[in-house]
C-alpha cells in the first residue's frame, strides 16, 4: 500500500472547510490511479447530463398538461409523434427514469473514489499512531482515541461524497431554474425564487452552526462514555477483585446521561430546523404560484405554465432540502474529522536523525549507559547520572523500589524516549545515531505483563510475515512447541483478550 505520510496537512477545523478539502483532494484525485481519475471524470459527465435531463422533466409535464387542455402548440419544435398527450406522458415518465438512472450511475462510479480516500486516510492515521511516542499513548485513553479515529473516517466519507456529489449539482440546478424563470416568465419570478433560496440557505446555515455546539457536546459525552466502558472492561479482573462493579456502572451511566441530554437536544433542534425550512420554502412557493395563477386568469399563461412553475419549484425543493442536509452533514463531518486531523498533526517525539545508520552488532551487543540523565517531567528527575555496562554474553540485574527507574532503563534502551544528557551505546554505537527499526529488531523483550493480540498463537509468535516452519522453530526454542501442538487447534488456537 502506498505510504502517504509525506503529504502535508493543512490545519482543519469546522470553520476551515477549505483546508479539509485541500487535504482530501490528493485522495480524490490520486496521481498514481488513472482508473480513479477516469471515474471522477465520467461521474462528472453523468452529473451534468442528469441535470440537463432533469430540466426536461417539468417541460414534458407542461406540454402534456397543455395537450390534455387542447392548448399545445408546439409544431416545429416537438416531433409529430410527441404531440399527443399520451406520448408526452410516457416520455415525461421515461425522462424521470433516465434521470434517476444517471444519478445512480454517477454514484456507482464515484463509490470507489470515496472508499479509496477513506482507506488511504485511515491507513495513514493508523501508521501515524504507531510512529508517535510512547508518552503520547500513555497519556491518551485507548477508548477515546479509537472513537476519534472511527468518527473521523466516517466524516471523511461524508465530506468527500456530499461535497462533490451534492453541493455542485444543487448549484447547477438552481442556476438553470433561475435562468428558465427569468427567460420564460420575467424578472419578478426570478427575484422571488432567488430570495426564497437565499433565505432558505441563510436560515439553514445559521441554525446548523447553532447545532454544531450541541453536536460537539454529544460527541464529547460519547467519547467519554466509550472510554470509561473500554477501560472498565479491559480491567475486568481488577474491578472484580475490589467489588467495584457499582462504581464503574455509575461512572458509565453519568457519561451516558450527558450523552442522552445532548442527543435529545440534537433531535429537538433538528425538528426546529426542518420546520423553519418548510415555512420559508412554503411561503416562497405560495407567492410564485399566486403570481402564476393570476397570470393564467388574465390569459397570459396556460394551465401548463402553472403546472410547469409548480413542478420546477417542487423539483428545486428536493435539492434544497438536501442542501440543508448536506450542509449539516458536512459541518458535522468537519466536527468529527477535526480531532483526527489534530492527531495527524502531532509530531513524533522520537525520530531518526538525518543520515541515521543501521545498527551493526560487532562485539556481541555490549551495552553501556554513560552519565545518563532522564526525566519524564523536568520537575521530577528519574535517572540522575547513571552509568553501567552490560558486557556481551553477561547478565546484569537492576533492582530497586517502585519508581526508581527500572522500567525506564529498558524504555530508554528501546529509545521510546530520548535522554536529556549522557549516552546509551550498543557496541559503541549511540542509539540516537541508528535507526529505530534496526535497534528494536535486534532486541528481544520479555515484558513483566504479557500482552497477546486477539488472534492465533501463530500470529502472536510471528513478529513479521513468517512461514510455518519459522513459527514452529521459534516455539521449540521457547520450549512451548509440544504444548502448542497438543492443543486441539494447534498454532491456530485463539488467544488474547475477548477470545
Amino acid at each position: 500500500m502506498a505510504d502517504n505520510n509525506k503529504k502535508k496537512t493543512v490545519s482543519a477545523d469546522s470553520s476551515n472547510p477549505l483546508g479539509t478539502l485541500v487535504n482530501l483532494w490528493p485522495y480524490m484525485w490520486p496521481r498514481d490511479r488513472l482508473d480513479l481519475k477516469l471515474r471522477v471524470v465520467w461521474a462528472t459527465i453523468f452529473l451534468l447530463v442528469s441535470k440537463f435531463v432533469l430540466i426536461l422533466v417539468p417541460y414534458f409535464f407542461k406540454w402534456a398538461t397543455d395537450a390534455l387542455n387542447g392548448k399545445l402548440d408546439m409544431a416545429g419544435i416537438l416531433p409529430t409523434f410527441l404531440l399527443g398527450a399520451v406520448a408526452l406522458v410516457i416520455v415525461y415518465n421515461l425522462t424521470r427514469i433516465a434521470q434517476v438512472g444517471l444519478n445512480q450511475l454517477r454514484d456507482a462510479l464515484f463509490a470507489s473514489v470515496g472508499q479509496y480516500a477513506v482507506r488511504q486516510l485511515a491507513y495513514r492515521t493508523f501508521v501515524h499512531m504507531h510512529r508517535l511516542s510512547l508518552r503520547f499513548h500513555l497519556e491518551r485513553k485507548t477508548g477515546g482515541l479509537s472513537r476519534i479515529i472511527e468518527r473521523g473516517t466516517k466524516g471523511i466519507e461524508t465530506i468527500v461524497r456530499f461535497t462533490i456529489l451534492n453541493s455542485i449539482p444543487t448549484l447547477i440546478e438552481f442556476l438553470l431554474t433561475a435562468a428558465i424563470f427569468w427567460w420564460s416568465y420575467g424578472f419578478s419570478y426570478l427575484a422571488v425564487t432567488a430570495f426564497t433560496v437565499w433565505a432558505y440557505i441563510w436560515f439553514t446555515i445559521r441554525a446548523s452552526d447553532w447545532r454544531i455546539g450541541i453536536r460537539r457536546a454529544m460527541n464529547d459525552s460519547d467519547t467519554d462514555a466509550n472510554t470509561k466502558a473500554i477501560d472498565s472492561l479491559l480491567n475486568f479482573e481488577t474491578v472484580k477483585y475490589f467489588g467495584n462493579e457499582e462504581m464503574e456502572a455509575s461512572r458509565f451511566d453519568q457519561s451516558m446521561a450527558r450523552y442522552e441530554k445532548s442527543a435529545t437536544q440534537v433531535w429537538t433542534s433538528l425538528g426546529w430546523l426542518n420546520f423553519g425550512q418548510g415555512v420559508i420554502f412554503g411561503v416562497g412557493t405560495a407567492v410564485v404560484m399566486v403570481m402564476s395563477a393570476i397570470a393564467v386568469q388574465q390569459g397570459q399563461q396556460t394551465i401548463g405554465d402553472f403546472v410547469f412553475v409548480n413542478a420546477m419549484l417542487m423539483q428545486l425543493s428536493f435539492p434544497l432540502n438536501f442542501i440543508g442536509f448536506v450542509y449539516r452533514e458536512i459541518r458535522q463531518g468537519l466536527t468529527d474529522i477535526e480531532q483526527m486531523f489534530d492527531l495527524l498533526e502531532v509530531d513524533a517525539e522520537v525520530v531518526d536523525k538525518p543520515g541515521a545508520t543501521e545498527l551493526s552488532i560487532r562485539q556481541g551487543g555490549a551495552i553501556a549507559f554513560k552519565d545518563v540523565h532522564f526525566a519524564y517531567d523536568p520537575q521530577r528527575p528519574i535517572l540522575k547520572g547513571i552509568s553501567f555496562e552490560v558486557p556481551a554474553g553477561k547478565t546484569v540485574a537492576v533492582v530497586g523500589p517502585s519508581g526508581a527507574g527500572k522500567s525506564t532503563i529498558s524504555r530508554l534502551l528501546y529509545r521510546f524516549y530520548d535522554i536529556q544528557q549522557g549516552s546509551i551505546t550498543i557496541d559503541g554505537q549511540d542509539v540516537r545515531d541508528i535507526t529505530q527499526k534496526s535497534l528494536r529488531s535486534a532486541i528481544g523483550m520479555v515484558p513483566q505483563d504479557t500482552v497477546l493480540f486477539n488472534d492465533t498463537i501463530a500470529y502472536n509468535i510471528a513478529r513479521r510475515p513468517s512461514c510455518d516452519a519459522d513459527i514452529a522453530q521459534a516455539a521449540e526454542v521457547a520450549q512451548i512447541g509440544h504444548f502448542i501442538t497438543d492443543l486441539p487447534d494447534g498454532f491456530q488456537t485463539k488467544v488474547g483478550e475477548r477470545v
